[in-house]
């Protein structure tokens, strides 16, 4: 995300300057420096280790579909995508589990009155509920965003895709602060697998939730 304010002082300069400019020389030296500064296809897709499957998993080829810079953005969203997915498997879970905090949801509405099931769960929270909830993820986005430009590398210039960069937020112990940089790499390795595994199981209790019989042995959630 960028300030409105940032881009139209940005798009105003760009065009002041690529008024002399003949447009296939902008283009080519954009693409120059899109190319030498973001990692390679081959550097984002070397993790996570796929022995298992031979090759990359990308039956689609998804990954040959834009550039260096597309493939690193699509690897951002993939770890992101991936927390989101853990965080939304282990709430249905513990939903499912009969796990409730004390007190209230919201006025006149008990965390114990919360039905036992996922989706129902999720409508049983009152629409200001939900708002707040994706304004707080919408906050998190974008300074995510501010503090990739201010506090680091942007993974669309050579930072790395899928690192947090709000303070406090994935690792409030500092409990990673003194890894060895291959452990964080095995890390960040496990975290695609496991964001990948959520992203299926969250997708099969929505699906089994949803239609019935769509999941085998999948007991009602």
């Amino acid at each position: 995300m960028k300030l409105s304010s940032v881009v139209i002082a940005l798009a105003g300069l760009s065009g002041s300057a690529t008024a002399f400019t003949s447009p296939a020389a902008f283009t080519q030296k954009a693409t120059s420096l899109q190319m030498s500064d973001c990692l390679s296809k081959d550097v984002v897709l070397s993790e996570p280790n796929t022995i298992e499957f031979g090759k990359i998993w990308d039956p689609l080829g998804l990954a040959e579909l834009g550039s260096d810079t597309t493939v690193a953005w699509m690897r951002h969203a993939e770890v992101k995508h991936g927390r989101i997915a853990m965080a939304a498997f282990v709430g249905w879970w513990a939903v499912g589990a009969g796990l409730r905090f004390p007190g209230e949801l919201a006025h006149g509405i008990d965390f114990a009155g919360i039905p036992s099931k996922g989706l129902e769960a999720w409508d049983a929270v009152p629409g200001w509920g939900k708002a707040q909830m994706l304004l707080f993820a919408g906050l998190i986005e974008f300074h995510d965003e501010l503090f990739f430009t201010r506090r680091g590398t942007h993974y669309l210039k050579g930072g790395t895709p899928g690192k947090n960069m709000v303070p406090g937020l994935f690792d409030p112990f500092g409990i990673s602060k003194n890894k060895s940089e291959d452990a964080k790499a095995r890390g960040r390795s496990v975290e695609i697998k496991n964001g990948r595994l959520a992203m299926i199981g969250i997708a099969g209790m929505y699906f089994a939730a949803t239609i019935d019989g769509s999941v085998p042995f999948q007991p009602p959630c």
